[in-house]
């Protein structure tokens, strides 16, 4: 889901070093020929899934968001109101905290397509498909919260 300024996919990894574990993502570029190779080589796990979180999360409360991704999800399933794409982004983003990490990630599978990431920042872009099925699961209450 994340990819480079030169558009070369990033994989998971990590290290250990002195009984800490390090997690990060490499450019498949990098892997292939070596460092210096891309602008963007690596970057931490933690900082950079952080940072989709907070962009994705900041998103979800713009009501031009919600009216835009509702007329996007509209012309794929006339079903979905736009009661419906509000109600389930407003109760992501005070649900999110007590998801399991699990659900988190189901759900960041579930709205982001590709997370493009440069040397001036990152780039979201949104399923709206995945919007639809969100709208479906919230009200209902079928996200896995952790007690």
């Amino acid at each position: 889901m994340l990819f480079g300024p030169d558009g070369a996919a990033f994989s998971p990894t990590h290290t250990r070093k002195g009984g800490k574990l390090y997690r990060y993502y490499v450019s498949q570029t990098v892997l292939k020929h070596g460092a210096g190779s891309c602008p963007v080589g690596r970057v931490p796990a933690g900082e950079i899934e952080a940072a989709v979180i907070n962009q994705f999360r900041v998103v979800f409360r713009q009501p031009e968001i919600v009216a835009g991704t509702w007329k996007a999800a509209r012309a794929q399933d006339g079903d979905i109101t736009e009661a419906d794409a509000r109600a389930a982004l407003q109760q992501l983003d005070p649900l999110w905290d007590e998801l399991f990490p699990a659900e988190q990630a189901r759900i960041v599978a579930l709205l982001i397509e590709r997370v493009d990431i440069g040397a001036e920042g990152l780039d979201i872009r949104l399923r709206v498909d995945g919007l639809h099925g969100l709208a479906r699961e919230l009200p209902a209450g079928d996200m896995g919260a952790a007690a």
